[in-house]
C-alpha cells in the first residue's frame, strides 16, 4: 500500500502562511487543495511562504483552479482569453508554492460529439502548455471527473485527456463517479477498477489525486456534497482498493464540514484494517 496524503478542499485559514499550516497540523492532516474556485485570493508572497512550510510540515500541496478555467471552448475569442489566464496564473501559484498539480474542470459539449469536444481540449491544452513552458510554469495538471452524466468528463473522458497529454493526471472524484453511477461505489471492486484505470495512465511516481465526500444526488447527477455518513458513499471500500497499489495517493475531502473531513481522514488513515483487508 502506497503512502496516504490527506486534507481538506479549503485552507483552513486565509490570514497567514503560518496560521494555515499550524491548522492543518492541529488536526493531523497531511494534504491540502489551495480553493481558488470562486476567486484567487493568494499572492506570489503568500504561496512562497506556504510551500516553505508546507514542505518542513510534510503537507502536499494542489490548486484548485477557478470553475471559469476550462478548456475546450467551441468559439476562439474573451472567454478562452478568460480560461487561459485563470489556468496560466493558478499554475504560477503553483509553481510558488510547490504544489503537485493545478486541478481544473474538463468542460462541456457545447452541442459538438463527445470526440469533438476531447479533441478540442487536448488542442487547447497543448497550446496553453506551450505558454506556460515561456514562462517556467509547466507544473502537472489535473483534469477532475465530473458529477453529471450528460456532459464531458467521465472517467472514461478524464483518461482518454490524460493519455494524450503526459503532463496531465486523471483526478478522481468519487462523490461525482457515486452519483453518475446511481449509488455504485459501495464496494471494493468499483473503486479498485477506477484507480486501476487511472494507474495505466500516470507516470511512475505520481501519486493518485482523489476527491471524496459524501454526496447527494438525482436522475444520475449530483446534486450537493453532504456531511459525511448522510448519504451512502463510505471511505472504507476506498481505503481497501487503495491497498491494493503501491502508488501513494493524495486525497482531498470536499465536504461541507471539519467532522467529516476528520471523520473520512480516520478511516483512510486506519492502516490495520487496510493491510486485513488486502
Amino acid at each position: 500500500m502506497g503512502a496516504i496524503k490527506f486534507g481538506p478542499a479549503r485552507m483552513p485559514s486565509r490570514e497567514s502562511p503560518e496560521a494555515a499550516i499550524d491548522a492543518l497540523q492541529a488536526r493531523g492532516l497531511t494534504a491540502c487543495e489551495i480553493d481558488f474556485e470562486g476567486k484567487f485570493w493568494m499572492d506570489y508572497a503568500f504561496a512562497e511562504r506556504l510551500g516553505a512550510l508546507a514542505r518542513d510540515a510534510g503537507v502536499a500541496l494542489s490548486v484548485h483552479a477557478p470553475l471559469a478555467g476550462f478548456m475546450g471552448h467551441a468559439e476562439r475569442g474573451k472567454k478562452l482569453n478568460m480560461a487561459i489566464g485563470m489556468l496560466d496564473h493558478s499554475a504560477g501559484i503553483a509553481a510558488a508554492c510547490g504544489a503537485e498539480l493545478v486541478v481544473f474542470h474538463p468542460g462541456f459539449l457545447l452541442g459538438r460529439t463527445r470526440e469533438e469536444a476531447l479533441g478540442s481540449i487536448v488542442e487547447q491544452l497543448g497550446e496553453l502548455r506551450a505558454r506556460l513552458e515561456e514562462k517556467g510554469r509547466a507544473v502537472p495538471f489535473g483534469v477532475e471527473v465530473m458529477g453529471r452524466v450528460r456532459e464531458i468528463g467521465s472517467l472514461e473522458d478524464v483518461v482518454f485527456i490524460a493519455s494524450q497529454l503526459g503532463w496531465v493526471r486523471p483526478v478522481l472524484d468519487f462523490a461525482h463517479m457515486h452519483a453518475t453511477s446511481d449509488g455504485g461505489f459501495v464496494g471494493v471492486d468499483p473503486f479498485a477498477a477506477a484507480l486501476e484505470a487511472v494507474d495505466d495512465v500516470l507516470e511512475t511516481g505520481a501519486p493518485f489525486h482523489i476527491h471524496f465526500s459524501d454526496i447527494a444526488y438525482a436522475n444520475r447527477n449530483e446534486t450537493k456534497h453532504l456531511p459525511y455518513g448522510e448519504g451512502t458513499l463510505r471511505a472504507e471500500p476506498l481505503r481497501d482498493a487503495l491497498a491494493r497499489f503501491e502508488r501513494p495517493a493524495t486525497v482531498i475531502s470536499e465536504s461541507p464540514d471539519a467532522e467529516s473531513t476528520q471523520a473520512i481522514g480516520a478511516v483512510l488513515l486506519d492502516e490495520s484494517s487496510a493491510s486485513r483487508a488486502s
